[in-house]
């Protein structure tokens, strides 16, 4: 199905000068987007073809109601020119209730390989046209679930289910084979705790009628119908807790699951800083350890050869098992994982001190159970789907052999803009690994976007990443297999607030610039938000905004403020959709902040109150220093402020946000209504 719909030219061209395709693109431009069910963070688009490269995407139903930028809920990653199959589009808003999506193509106008056409106001990377509109199909979306589980031996007690994605939360139920054959209930074997809306991996569920034979299961998405994280499907009688459906049957997959008592483990060649390396898998019957030795444990170096063991594992199997090294790797080798026993149930591995009488390995016939491959040392760095506020972004994980620096770019670096694409470094980093790591974008980023983490060297050991400025002289990437040691994620930014110091009589306030996705409003805390006072912190907030970008945002205080200190412009959503500002009336219940991963999107700027003649003549008869204790006053309030990672120009750390987080994480609606 292929269609054009006649209202959008209307809205395009409203929304503000979008650029065009020539008449020759407008005709080979197209997409096809088939009905589907989504688990709620992705859409598959059939079929796009652009003809001079850009974007496909997708925009909800209130598009039809003139939300040209509003209904955009996500984008692909920059697509070249050509004809593109089963395109995975990962959304910023995720589906939560089923209903009509159109997926429109874009063109990437500015030359970026970042779609900006909400952030741009309309202005930049338009849709590619045809017969007096914009191409597009449209489909109907139910929200939905998927799960997957991998054939797997089994102490019978438990199994992994490998991932699961809800929409709207809910749990992951296994039953056995005879629940094709219309054993509803009487099919299930045990049902996992609840589990949030989202993408789960490596769930672990315990088996309530234990598996003794090689059995194929079932494991099946079932929602949480009545709400109450409890899993009542069978006590009901499949009154609530239903499982969730696609294509008029339940969401499941098929595992087989084979009792065993043989220890298994797995191994993947790796790069790594020398600090730890990742097991793929350890199946232990009985429990116990996975211990890495290098490769002289061969040549009989049986302790000697041992360089890092887990923690205690409880009997059955375990995936991505990170270990953490006694002794840090100086150089490439060979690695031996060995599976181990706990022979004395102190859940303490206590092989070498017992010179091997405890805690031994795991045998099967051809003697201890092992994996190895070739650990290169160098870096790694992992770097997860999140969302930014679009100053910072947090990298999850990064290891460095010798200290160094994690570099983020952007979406250019794979049309080769290796020095222009980077809008971020972290400061130095210690060898070492580092969690966490936060870096401060150069310029704020916009618009949602994959960015790729890069682990690079501080090859002039100035502790001063300065790749760029040397022309890749100096502190070029870590390698591994021949490139560079990175992660690529999508990252959702979804609103980005920038403001700057300054001074004024109190009464009103301008914020540099607010980028709304989904429209809203900007409020203006005083300090006291970082103490818990969520609401009474409140001194204004703007009219409402469109969605899009807005710069030189004047807001009138309804409280003004009396003494020079730190303000702290918050954006908020419209969660009501009636463009005021419920968010003091309600309790927080409407039009909370728009939130990133590491809490509400923010920045902090001084605020100097200019004082009139007449009220600083009489501030000299009461003291020596009147200007210069309220200076003090003020830099003292901006470097708590600091001291929580925030500064005039950066969005604020940890402290602030956990204060948001913990007092209003119950009351805040972070999640668009419509």
């Amino acid at each position: 199905m292929r269609h054009t719909l006649a209202v959008l030219m209307t809205l395009v061209v409203v929304a503000g000068g979008i650029p065009v395709a020539t008449a020759a693109q407008q005709e080979t431009a197209s997409v096809s987007f088939d009905n589907q069910a989504s688990a709620g963070t992705t859409v598959t688009v059939d079929s796009v073809t652009l003809p001079d490269g850009g974007f496909v995407t997708i925009h909800d139903a209130s598009l039809s109601d003139g939300n040209v930028l509003g209904s955009v809920v996500g984008s692909s990653a920059y697509l070249d020119a050509g004809t593109h199959e089963n395109v995975t589009v990962t959304l910023d808003d995720p589906v939560a209730e089923s209903g009509t999506y159109i997926a429109m193509p874009h063109m990437d106008s500015d030359g970026d390989r970042v779609y900006s056409f909400v952030a741009a106001n309309g202005g930049a990377d338009g849709p590619y046209t045809a017969d007096g509109g914009p191409v597009v199909d449209d489909a109907i979306v139910n929200a939905s679930a998927s799960v997957s589980m991998s054939d797997q031996p089994t102490t019978g007690d438990s199994v992994v289910v490998d991932r699961v994605e809800l929409s709207q939360g809910g749990f992951v139920t296994i039953h056995d084979a005879t629940v094709t054959e219309g054993a509803v209930f009487e099919s299930i074997r045990g049902t996992s705790a609840y589990l949030e809306a989202g993408v789960h991996e490596n769930v672990r569920v315990e088996l309530d009628d234990p598996v003794t034979e090689n059995t194929t299961l079932v494991p099946m998405a079932h929602m949480d119908t009545d709400g109450d994280q409890m899993y009542t499907f069978p006590e009901t009688e499949g009154e609530t807790d239903g499982p969730y459906v696609t294509d008029g049957g339940a969401v499941v997959d098929t595992a087989m699951a084979m009792p065993s008592d043989t220890a298994t483990v797995t191994y993947s060649e790796q790069a790594t800083g020398g600090y730890s390396l990742v097991v793929d898998s350890v199946f232990l019957p009985d429990g116990g350890f996975v211990t890495i030795h290098d490769g002289t444990v061969t040549d009989g170096a049986v302790f000697e050869s041992i360089r890092g063991t887990t923690t205690y594992l409880e009997p059955g199997l375990h995936n991505d098992v990170r270990v953490t090294l006694d002794a840090p790797l100086n150089e490439t080798t060979t690695v031996v994982p060995m599976a181990h026993m706990d022979t004395d149930d102190d859940q303490t591995y206590t092989f070498p001190e017992s010179d091997g009488e405890t805690d031994g390995p795991y045998t099967d016939d051809s003697g201890a159970v092992v994996a190895s491959g070739n650990a290169t040392v160098s870096a790694s760095v992992d770097y997860s789907t999140k969302t930014s506020d679009g100053t910072t972004v947090v990298v999850d994980r990064v290891e460095l052999a010798d200290g160094g620096f994690v570099v983020v770019h952007d979406p250019s670096l794979s049309g080769g803009a290796v020095f222009e694409s980077v809008v971020g470094a972290s400061a130095y980093l210690e060898p070492g690994v580092h969690e966490n790591v936060t870096v401060t974008l150069d310029e704020p980023i916009r618009s949602s976007q994959v960015l790729t983490p890069m682990a690079h060297m501080d090859t002039d050991g100035d502790q001063t990443y300065t790749f760029a400025e040397s022309d890749g002289e100096a502190d070029g990437p870590y390698v591994a297999d021949g490139g560079a040691v990175v992660a690529s994620a999508h990252t959702s930014v979804n609103a980005v607030v920038t403001s700057a110091d300054q001074s004024g009589d109190g009464t009103t306030v301008t914020v540099e610039s607010v980028t709304l996705h989904d429209g809203g409003f900007v409020t203006v805390h005083d300090a006291t938000v970082t103490e818990g006072a969520v609401f009474e912190s409140v001194r204004g907030t703007s009219a409402y905004l469109e969605p899009g970008t807005h710069e030189n945002v004047e807001i009138v205080l309804d409280t003004p403020l009396e003494e020079s200190g730190t303000i702290v412009p918050m954006a908020h959503r419209d969660t009501n959709g009636n463009q005021a500002y419920d968010f003091l009336t309600s309790e927080g219940a409407d039009d909370g902040p728009y939130v990133a991963s590491t809490g509400a999107v923010v920045d902090t700027a001084a605020y100097t109150v200019d004082m009139d003649s007449e009220t600083t003549m009489d501030t000299e008869t009461m003291t020596d220093e009147p200007t210069t204790e309220m200076t003090d006053d003020s830099a003292e309030t901006t470097e708590d402020a600091a001291g929580m990672g925030a500064s005039s120009t950066e969005a604020p750390g940890f402290g602030l946000v956990a204060a948001l987080v913990a007092l209003v994480a119950g009351v805040l609606v972070v999640a668009r209504r419509r």
